[in-house]
């Protein structure tokens, strides 16, 4: 064990963030505190009690830190952790940080008096669709209360994922949240509910964390504690089943596949997870900004902090088609970056345990996801590609605009299945245009067959990260064809050239948030729509209420088909039903536009 590392890590300004941490540091060997030095070389810290509060890996780069506290009945619980994102940036995590209220009046059913938590449980379980013993997970005693008038208090407990700017809680954005997870004794794998909010990293990072406290508490066991996936409900899914994999082993359900098992939501609870003999471990090169990931000496992938991609390069190990064409290798003790024909070439620590790379067997797609912009890909910085997801607040402040964006697209795609009407108008479109849906621009192409898409781009990260996801989906169908007739062009170009002679068969359009305040604004881009609606087109327009007279008002015959308001649609309620304060913004109006 090299004492250099120990002092690296404790004494480190930023290393340890939490007071009580930077405490028991400063006298870290005389209270009792101990060091374990993994077989991959990883150190982890422990406080006198025996619980750990910092993992880091060989050099002393902290990878995760906990604070403990006592709930004054003596058992002591997770207060709050933080774990590092492969390219720096921290996510924290607050035990029961999102606890959601509900009240049910009991008094106008028979003999309610006698009604008890398990009632209760009952009663949710039937609501919910799930088993019982999935609610009594979740539910305790004490969060069913019942008062002498009758009326019940049900309060659902998760745990909040933020994150954190300063690399502290002490500037935080609400990112996701998850199962409550029982951190002082790990016995089940959480479901994490919006997901598509995570930054890139979140999952493998907060896992790393479970199996590591799994780990300490399974110590001293000759049959470690076989844990399963629960939520109410559960959301099983491919990626799901990867990421839980990559740290522990299924365990086959009967005569049944383990990956069929999990993914049928019925029966997904059953699969049992057991540690995985390698769980990957990682390694961070400071100087160069570097983190790498390694399985049982295979390097698994690395990622830059500062590439303006915001994604990692991948081995590829057992892969069909390499994400985006970013690949890795290893030659020697150096690490070969290739993103297509560019290759990087990075020096590798001298004692970093990985192995030399078989040859890549993966080809090189025909089209780059570069293409889809028809100027080339405007410059974005690291952080903005890194952070190019949707983020919603836990409480009642206004959704943002682009984050907004979901509720609208995921509505329509839910309706063009639903709705034969719908489902008719979007398929037979042969010219799409997307204008200002920068956060949904993948959600708003269908891949039934090729159709020309423009799309006009403000948010330019959120516009790469849904070209790098139209690239996959066309990856995953070999239609190459498809991704060359789709083009994103800036949205101010388009603008400043109003007299648009492309008609499009089919149009998508957000309003700005900062144009509802100007009829001139709103008029303008109104008339430059129906200037780009072909006779017999239709659209899809999102806006202030108050949009509905200009568009009636509009020369070119536009017909307002029908309107919604956002927050009535259902993908918005049952966003609801994840944080019941979440609001948009006062008047946003879904409506369905025909030119006549």
């Amino acid at each position: 064990m090299s004492s250099d590392a120990i002092a690296f890590a404790l004494n480190t300004p930023g290393h340890l963030r939490f007071p009580s941490a930077r405490t028991l540091a400063e006298s870290f060997h005389k209270v009792g505190g101990h060091v374990q030095t993994l077989p991959n070389g990883h150190l982890v810290f422990y406080r006198p009690d025996g619980r750990r509060f910092l993992e880091t890996d060989p050099a002393g780069h902290p990878l995760h830190e906990c604070e403990w506290e006592s709930n004054g009945t003596g058992t002591v619980l997770l207060r709050r952790a933080r774990v590092r994102l492969d390219w720096g940036r921290w996510v924290g995590i607050k035990p029961c940080g999102l606890v959601n209220e509900t009240r049910l009046n009991l008094a106008l059913r028979p003999n309610w008096q006698r009604i008890t938590p398990d009632d209760l449980r009952a009663l949710a379980a039937g609501a919910l669709r799930v088993p019982t013993e999935e609610v009594r997970w979740f539910y305790r005693d004490e969060d069913l209360a019942i008062d002498p008038t009758g009326m019940a208090t049900i309060r659902q407990r998760k745990d909040a994922l933020y994150v954190l700017d300063g690399g502290g809680f002490e500037t935080v954005r609400f990112m996701a949240c998850m199962g409550a997870m029982h951190w002082d004794q790990i016995d089940f794998l959480p479901v994490v509910e919006l997901f598509k909010s995570l930054l890139p990293g979140t999952g493998s990072a907060v896992f790393e964390l479970i199996r590591g406290l799994y780990d300490d508490q399974n110590k001293g066991h000759s049959v470690p504690r076989a844990l399963r996936y629960r939520g109410i409900p559960t959301y099983p899914s491919e990626a799901a089943f990867r990421l839980f994999s990559t740290f522990f082993t299924p365990r086959p359900v009967g005569a049944e596949d383990p990956f069929t098992a999990f993914m049928n939501p019925a029966t997904s609870h059953r699969v049992e997870w057991l540690p995985a003999q390698h769980p990957p471990v990682r390694y961070l090169e400071g100087s160069q900004g570097l983190s790498v990931t390694v399985k049982n000496g295979i390097v698994q992938k690395a990622t830059l902090d500062e590439d303006p991609v915001g994604l990692p390069y991948v081995s590829s190990i057992g892969r069909r088609v390499l994400p985006l064409d970013r690949s890795l290798r290893v030659e020697g003790r150096s690490l070969i970056l290739k993103d297509r024909e560019t290759e990087l070439t990075l020096p590798l620590e001298p004692d970093l345990p990985v192995k030399t790379s078989p040859p890549n067997e993966c080809p090189v797609s025909p089209v780059d996801w570069r293409t889809v912009f028809a100027h080339g890909v405007p410059r974005v910085s690291s952080d903005e590609a890194f952070e190019a997801v949707p983020l919603f607040p836990e409480d009642d402040q206004e959704i943002g605009e682009l984050a907004a964006q979901s509720f609208v697209a995921d509505y329509l795609d839910d309706l063009g299945e639903q709705d034969r009407e719908i489902g008719r108008l979007r398929s037979r479109a042969e010219r799409v245009l997307i204008a200002n849906g920068d956060a949904v621009i993948a959600t708003c192409v269908l891949f039934d067959r090729p159709r020309d898409y423009t799309v006009h781009v403000r948010s330019v990260a959120y516009a790469q990260r849904q070209a790098q996801q139209l690239w996959t989906q066309c990856a995953e169908v070999h239609r190459w064809d498809w991704l060359q007739r789709i083009r994103m062009e800036s949205a101010d170009t388009c603008e400043a050239s109003p007299e648009s002679h492309e008609l499009y068969d089919l149009i998508y359009q957000w309003l700005p948030y900062d144009s509802f305040d100007s009829s001139i604004t709103m008029k303008t881009i109104v008339t430059r729509l129906s200037h780009m609606l072909r006779r017999g087109g239709e659209a899809f327009v999102v806006g202030p209420v108050h949009l509905g007279e200009l568009l009636t008002q509009e020369p070119s015959r536009l017909l307002v088909h029908w309107e919604e308001s956002v927050a009535s649609l259902p993908t918005f309620l049952a966003h609801k039903t994840i944080l019941p304060k979440a609001r948009v913004k006062i008047g946003l109006t879904l409506f369905h536009v025909r030119r006549l």
